[in-house]
């Protein structure tokens, strides 16, 4: 019986940092926490803050843009859909630029 309760219990904690490493946590102030899918497991950019960030520098972030930061903070409402449109095409034309 107690190896059985070991192997639960690893089984779930294995279960829990597979989600951690899935997920990206977008803390919005308050109790305000949306999630993210990410692209690849990573903890890498799991926990962000938008505290005190423009949607600018928010946008700037390579790995948050490929996930969808910019639809989450359109859904919030702190920008427009013109506005994020604007500002990942010019994100992604760096991005280019970059590799070129």
């Amino acid at each position: 019986m107690r190896r059985i309760t070991k192997t639960v219990i690893w089984i779930g904690i294995g279960g829990l940092l597979y989600f951690i490493a899935g997920n990206h946590f977008i803390y919005f102030g308050g109790l305000n926490i949306k999630l993210l899918k990410k692209k690849q497991l990573t903890f890498s950019h799991t926990f962000f803050s938008t505290s005190l960030k423009t949607n600018k520098a928010i946008l700037s972030d390579d790995v948050l843009r490929e996930a969808g930061i910019g639809d989450l903070l359109v859904e919030m409402g702190l920008i427009s859909k013109k506005k994020k449109e604007i500002l990942e095409s010019r994100f992604e034309k760096q991005q280019e630029d970059r590799y070129e």
